[in-house]
């Protein structure tokens, strides 16, 4: 059972952004409606998050 969890796990990971990334990205693009922000935004994902959850 544990052998399949990680493998599943591997997948997850390998198969696209995670959470942090993608609420990071709406976020910027929400407030400043600026594709190169959102990308930036999205590399710092829970960074981000953290600074707009801080100081709004």
């Amino acid at each position: 059972m544990s052998e399949r969890r990680i493998i599943v796990q591997r997948d997850v990971v390998k198969s696209g952004i995670g959470f942090g990334s993608a609420l990071a990205i709406a976020v910027s693009y929400t407030t400043h409606k600026s594709i190169l922000w959102a990308i930036i935004h999205g590399i710092f994902s829970w960074f981000y998050v953290g600074y707009f959850l801080l100081t709004r």
